[in-house]
């Protein structure tokens, strides 16, 4: 635009009035609205609070079945994504939580405007106040029942006014609380039950299976090395000793045993039976020569014959001699 005899509005005339600070009134009248909300509907599922409801360790409510519908597997990964918003990291079990035991008013709440929250009224055991946005409400850990924050302030004692089980005075939650000391308090809370491997239901969390695995494996590492260096030391320690002629022969074969020797090395065998065999040649060989030329021969010897000529030869006693 321009041009037509018009002028051009400036950022002063455009913004009349600038962004001014909230009252005190208004802000509570903020944190009552929010307030309400939270102590009638469920901030995962938007549903009007019914019982179990359980409590995380900032004092949030939420509906049991929320939480269950969270830890379960699921193919809504948008819904999956603003549940765990909500949570902020808070819960990853159902000992992340505790069921807190509100005692209930005969009569229902009445609700106008068109309002759709919870409908039981939530009273203390104690007073019969009842418990909401407008009164300091605690519950205890690890038996959950809830009650006036009054009440628990002001009567001594560590065990629960219901049902007698003994807690410890940190483990006292305030429900929905937006004191800045409560909230801090409960932080340094999870933060030492985490340290004592906790939860915010007092009962153990479940160990990182990572964690376990790589210390199992280092643990087997430092346990081979220790065995190595015992085994180190040990051989170091022995003195040495002195080989034996029976360590320098080749070890034995499974070779058959031979039945004429006995020995087990198949190359010593063959050598020793052949050795054997020509030795017992030659003892029959010499036995022979010496049956020959015996003195019990049959066969005349050369000095028993008169000439050479006739060597071998007998005359007979009867034949005449030439002379």
């Amino acid at each position: 635009m321009g041009n037509d005899g018009g002028s051009i509005p400036t950022r002063r005339e455009l913004v009349r009035e600038a962004a001014k600070a909230l009252t005190t009134t208004q802000v509570k009248e903020v944190q009552t609205e929010q307030q309400e909300y939270a102590w009638s509907t469920d901030p995962i599922s938007r549903k009007p609070l019914s019982r179990p409801v359980v409590s995380d360790s900032v004092g949030k409510l939420y509906n049991k079945d929320s939480i269950l519908e969270y830890l379960l597997p699921s193919e809504d990964s948008a819904g999956k994504a603003e549940a765990e918003k909500v949570l902020d990291g808070r819960v990853k079990s159902l000992k992340d939580v505790v069921e807190v035991k509100f005692e209930v008013a005969d009569g229902k709440m009445e609700r106008t405007n068109g309002d759709l929250g919870r409908t039981e009224r939530w009273l203390c055991p104690i007073t019969n106040r009842e418990l909401g946005p407008g009164a300091k409400a605690v519950y205890l850990v690890p038996c959950g029942h809830a009650f006036a924050g009054s009440v628990v302030k002001e009567i001594s004692g560590e065990t629960c006014l219901q049902c007698n089980e003994p807690y410890a005075e940190n483990d006292i939650i305030p429900i929905l609380s937006i004191v800045p000391t409560d909230i801090a308090r409960l932080s340094l809370r999870m933060q030492t039950l985490r340290e004592k491997g906790l939860t915010h239901s007092l009962k153990k969390g479940a160990k990182d299976k990572k964690k376990k695995k790589h210390a199992d494996k280092t643990a087997s590492v430092v346990k081979v090395e220790e065995d190595l260096s015992n085994e180190e030391a040990r051989k170091a320690s022995k003195p040495a000793k002195r080989l034996s002629l029976t360590s320098d022969l080749p070890p034995p074969s499974k070779a058959p045993v031979h039945a004429s020797n006995g020995i087990r090395n198949s190359a010593t065998a063959s050598l020793t039976a052949k050795v054997l065999e020509e030795q017992e040649a030659r003892n029959k060989k010499r036995k022979l020569d010496k049956t020959l030329f015996s003195s019990n021969d049959q066969t005349p010897s050369m000095k028993k014959s008169g000439d050479f000529m006739n060597r071998g030869f007998t005359i007979p006693a009867g034949a005449k001699r030439w002379n």
